[in-house]
């Protein structure tokens, strides 16, 4: 509940910022260097923060991270509602919250098993946070549309600041059971020695490695609808806002669905599958959805491709999570976090050079072909990947043992 009510912040923070940064500049250019600015971090960062989390308390790492995001909020609503704001100051909190990112998520990834317990509930917990985040990326932009056009944008921050006092509070209140000595490092290896050992570990488990590539070719060519929605709903469907925001509710409804799906599965068994249909369920949906020019089925084809989109990244989530060991669960959930947010961010930075060099609409269909292909490709690894599993990780718990 906590978490929900700050995502909720976040999300009109979100909507705020690029609100202000158009007012401010009239400039669709820096809308992206901002979005880029903010996204950097895990990009290049991340995997860093990773070997920090693996060394740290998660409990503790994220009571600060959290803190310090609080404070970068209220500067930002500050800076605003005293009428000191500029376009450079938005860019360096925007970094410095992707810096704070770039520690707080793979310590929240880190983080879920030690609060759910066991691992055969894993599935669970990840689907409930994929809908609160879809739940709340519905909620707050549109609580914060009402917010700019009555108060003004200052009063987003301000109030996304204090909704992280829910999350410290809910932190706060957590009674955890101490880690076992097995799962505490002994020895702290110098920081490129340790970012390597999480490398090779990745690069020697078959099943992992495998999720993660995929998520990275979905994330590059499978975001690219969030990027040209714009110029679908104005040029392919002749509408203006109000059609923009119909799609963009569309993939959030989509994901929204999928998550709830999630919450009823017990154990892991079938992910597998499901990480190898969701993105040909998605590359199809791309391709027809880049030819239509009736907005009801453009809005049913995003539904199914924000529906595709949870699918296989919540899949993809939980299956990585159950399988990694404890101690190197916090460079693997970066490495996870850099396949998904940061490559995203170059494959929006991709998607916009192809559109001007092909349009909109073949770029679109070209990404969800690259998706199916890749859905094929994982499908053909599939029955071995099993195996590997099976042989592999028949001596932990028997959620693991069963077939993903």
């Amino acid at each position: 509940m906590g978490q929900g009510l700050s995502l909720t912040g976040t999300w009109m923070t979100q909507l705020a910022t690029a609100w202000l940064v158009y007012h401010l500049t009239q400039s669709p250019l820096l809308l992206g260097v901002v979005s880029f600015v903010s996204q950097l971090p895990n990009l290049v960062l991340v995997p860093f923060g990773g070997v920090l989390v693996d060394r740290w308390n998660h409990h503790r790492t994220l009571l600060i991270t959290q803190s310090l995001a609080m404070l970068q909020s209220l500067a930002l609503a500050a800076l605003t509602l005293t009428g000191h704001i500029q376009v450079w100051q938005i860019l360096v909190l925007a970094l410095c919250q992707g810096l704070i990112n770039a520690i707080d998520s793979p310590a929240r990834q880190a983080f879920i098993p030690e609060i759910v317990g066991r691992k055969d509930n894993l599935v669970n917990a990840i689907a409930l946070n994929s809908s609160m985040v879809n739940g709340a990326k519905l909620l707050g932009p549109a609580i914060g549309g009402l917010i700019i056009a009555g108060m003004g944008a200052g009063f987003c921050f301000l109030i996304d600041g204090f909704s992280y006092v829910a999350v410290l509070a809910s932190l706060l209140a957590m009674r955890l059971k101490p880690k076992p000595p097995s799962a505490v490092p002994k020895v702290k290896l110098p920081m490129r020695q340790t970012l390597k050992e999480g490398f090779v570990y990745i690069l020697d488990s078959p099943p992992i490695r495998s999720i993660l590539l995929l998520v990275a070719l979905t994330s590059f060519m499978g975001l690219s609808p969030t990027v040209v929605l714009p110029v679908f709903a104005a040029e392919m469907l002749g509408g203006g806002a109000h059609v923009l925001g119909i799609l963009m509710a569309a993939l959030g409804v989509g994901a929204l669905i999928a998550a709830i799906g999630l919450t009823q599965r017990q154990g892991i068994a079938g992910l597998g599958r499901l990480i190898a249909i969701a993105p040909a369920l998605m590359g199809a949906s791309m391709i027809a959805f880049s030819q239509s020019k009736v907005l009801w089925l453009s809005t049913l084809l995003l539904v199914l491709v924000g529906f595709g989109t949870l699918l296989q990244m919540a899949s993809s989530n939980t299956v990585i999570q159950t399988l990694v060991e404890d101690d190197k669960r916090g460079r693997v959930m970066s490495f996870y976090l850099m396949a998904f947010l940061g490559v995203g961010s170059l494959g929006n930075l991709f998607t916009g050079s192809l559109i001007s060099l092909m349009g909109a609409s073949a770029e679109v269909a070209l990404s969800g072909g690259i998706c199916m292909v890749g859905a094929m490709l994982f499908a053909s690894q599939l029955p071995k990947l099993r195996r590997i599993v099976r042989a592999t990780y028949c001596d932990q718990p028997a959620a693991i043992a069963e077939r993903p």
